[in-house]
């Protein structure tokens, strides 16, 4: 397990880390009751479960958002439900570009249904 997310993007590509960064400055944005956590593998983001998580693949960053409904974007590279209400949906980002205001729009959802007054 790494101790801080500098110790996780110490050896990844710079290409990815870009993109993480950018991703979790966004994360981070929602609120100040956001816990991050890194692990071994990825670094996820909760309220009072995960809503958010994201991790380095060679040069592009792969996130999951989890939803309490299925969605269609152009970076979707799988969804599948995780609870009986929750469904993860898991992007691959090439580029930092392509986290705009679609994929801000479906943080802020997530983030919202994954606290204490959320469905």
């Amino acid at each position: 397990m790494y101790a801080s997310v500098d110790d996780y993007l110490a050896d990844k590509d710079p290409a990815g880390v870009e993109g993480f960064l950018r991703f979790r400055d966004m994360v981070l944005a929602l609120g100040a009751d956001v816990d991050e956590r890194v692990r071994r593998s990825d670094v996820v983001w909760a309220r009072d479960r995960v809503f958010a998580a994201a991790f380095v693949y060679s040069t592009r960053l792969e996130v999951a958002i989890d939803l309490q409904r299925r969605i269609h974007h152009p970076q979707l590279r799988e969804a599948f439900p995780t609870t009986d209400t929750v469904t993860t949906h898991r992007l691959s980002i090439t580029s930092p570009d392509q986290l705009d205001d679609h994929v801000a729009t479906l943080l802020a959802e997530a983030y919202k249904t994954a606290g204490s007054n959320g469905h």
